[in-house]
């Protein structure tokens, strides 16, 4: 497929407490801010938030399933979390080509991770090769 500077694509999730358990089976990740609410609630954000690799993780599969798709891996990110994600939080990531390589199947990105109310929690850019291009 032929990419165009401009061209967008978004994914959205609602997170659950099933996909914070499941991640932190996977990579062990079990911070009391993800399971333990009396401590969550001792913290500036109150309530249970989400493991950040589930919020990134939206952007991974949006680069490698819709845009630029099959194929595709990161080669560098550079983002930041703006503010917490929220277990039952629906997010939705979007991605917007700055630039394509000439020569290369290599895309810059600009992405986005908002909430549902529109709340921007991550956000930067990121560079991806397409080895389906090639």
């Amino acid at each position: 497929m032929k990419y165009v500077v401009g061209q967008t694509a978004s994914r959205s999730i609602t997170l659950t407490a099933e996909h914070v358990k499941t991640y932190a089976s996977i990579t062990g990740d079990h911070n009391p801010l993800h399971f333990d609410e009396n401590f969550a609630a001792r913290t500036k954000f109150k309530k249970l938030i989400v493991q950040g690799g589930l919020t990134t993780g939206l952007l991974h599969a949006l680069v490698a399933m819709d845009m630029p798709g099959s194929g595709t891996v990161f080669l560098s990110q550079n983002w930041k979390f703006t503010a917490p994600v929220f277990i039952g939080d629906t997010i939705t990531a979007e991605a917007e080509i700055l630039s394509i390589h000439p020569s290369k199947p290599v895309t810059q990105l600009k992405v986005i991770i908002t909430r549902q109310m529109g709340e921007i929690v991550l956000e930067g850019e990121a560079w991806c090769y397409t080895f389906a291009n090639e």
